[in-house]
């Protein structure tokens, strides 16, 4: 699988839920360094707002003024009555300002990414719209190799734990270990279709150290960010999922080493008494592209606490 399906050199650190009938928080979401903003139809506005958020992210995403994020609308089920009305809204957003991608609700199985993409399709939608899959029942962790090969559209998944906790009767603990099985379904899935992966919220806001801790968690497990429910909260998620100055200075040695390696024609790489092979060249190269990108985007977007 082409690595550009994932754009793997984009920062996914920090992905901010914002509530699309709210404009006061789609106007404050263009000061935040969130490298995503899910734009959210869903579970963060009541029904009879659903309208309301469609045309205020619309007008929002006219407006511009969000730099470098990538913009992410999360929009109801084809199974509401709100589904279809949503997908043609995000067709009609879709210009040079955005958005990025559309995040489904609830996915379960392959019919449902055709669906939704049949009524993109037909409202106009650009074929370079991403499609972004949030996994948060049973059934979706059973079906996650089905839902991240199910098109090429498809470009990552989103970890939806706490919906899944309802599902498994399982409850939130420090170690995660009722989500361990779940999590690492979706991390296989999303690493061998060559996509992207988010993890879940992390649901008490006054948890500074275990939100840090999920975070530390979910990068060794594999994920490319977290995602957020509240501003407070970018600060820590980028720190833990950016890139250290010794990772990359490491990362450059193996690359620099590698080069002239191949120069002298030598089979073998030695650096600092470790065998290099070309995976861990590979995985240095990724690395220092998503630094160099961090490094980029971040003069765009201010920390706000």
């Amino acid at each position: 699988m082409s690595s550009s399906r994932a754009n793997s050199g984009r920062p996914r650190r920090s992905a901010l839920y914002m509530p699309g009938s709210n404009p006061r928080a789609l106007e404050k979401a263009r000061g935040l360094a969130a490298d995503c903003l899910i734009l959210d139809f869903e579970d963060a506005v009541a029904p009879d707002a659903k309208a309301l958020a469609r045309e205020q992210v619309a007008a929002a995403i006219e407006q511009g003024g969000y730099g470098r994020r990538e913009l992410i609308v999360r929009t109801n089920g084809l199974d509401t009555s709100w589904g279809e009305d949503d997908l043609k809204a995000v067709a009609a957003m879709c210009d040079d300002n955005g958005p990025h991608a559309v995040l489904l609700p609830k996915v379960e199985s392959r019919q449902m990414i055709t669906d939704a993409i049949a009524v993109l399709d037909d409202a106009g939608a650009p074929t370079n719209l991403a499609i972004w899959c949030m996994m948060e029942t049973p059934l979706g962790m059973l079906h996650a190799e089905e839902i991240a090969f199910a098109d090429p559209r498809v470009r990552g998944l989103v970890m939806g734990t706490s919906d899944l906790a309802k599902d498994l009767n399982a409850r939130h603990t420090p170690d995660r270990i009722p989500f361990m099985t779940s999590l690492g379904l979706c991390i296989l899935a999303a690493r061998a279709a060559g996509i992207a992966i988010l993890d879940g919220v992390h649901l008490d806001l006054a948890d500074d150290e275990g939100f840090r801790a999920a975070c530390v968690q979910g990068l060794e497990l594999g994920m490319d960010g977290k995602t957020l429910i509240h501003p407070k909260t970018i600060a820590a998620a980028n720190d833990v999922f950016r890139p250290t100055a010794d990772e990359v200075a490491w990362s450059e040695r193996i690359i620099a080493a590698h080069a002239e390696a191949e120069a002298e024609g030598k089979g073998v790489l030695l650096v600092d008494g470790k065998l290099i092979e070309n995976l861990h060249v590979e995985a240095a190269k990724r690395l220092v592209a998503l630094a160099d990108a961090i490094t980029e985007m971040e003069p765009s977007a201010k920390t706000v606490e």
